[in-house]
């Protein structure tokens, strides 16, 4: 059992108070690799479509205000498509009076609620 404990400590030794293992070199054929799929690159596609929201809506004269960027407001006599919770419910057309974030629009076909997303 003593012959054991000496026979294992034989492949370490110290030097100056480190403790220095054995080296083994690599092998000299390199293991073969699979091939590494490559992945699919990512496609970054910025939304230039401006969204906005209804603020306001008039159901006695089929109207709403919508709210946008300002850089974004769209058109008079525009169509656009009314969103509830991701799901088409209504188009309005872009009618006009703009007053600075807000423009009004009539709505021409199905309903809508305040809170929206309106887009092209």
């Amino acid at each position: 059992m003593v012959l054991l404990g000496m026979a294992v400590p034989g492949c370490a030794h110290k030097e100056n108070g480190a403790l220095h293992q054995a080296f083994s070199p690599l092998p000299s054929t390199p293991p073969t690799a699979a091939p590494i799929p490559s992945k699919p690159q990512l496609i970054v596609t910025p939304e230039t479509q401006a969204t906005g929201k209804v603020v306001k809506v008039n159901n006695a004269g089929r109207f709403v205000v919508l709210s946008y960027p300002l850089s974004h407001i769209p058109s008079v006599d525009q169509r656009l498509n009314v969103y509830h919770l991701g799901l088409k419910v209504g188009e309005v057309k872009v009618s006009g009076p703009q007053y600075e974030d807000n423009i009004v629009a009539d709505l021409v076909s199905g309903n809508a609620q305040v809170g929206d997303e309106v887009r092209e």
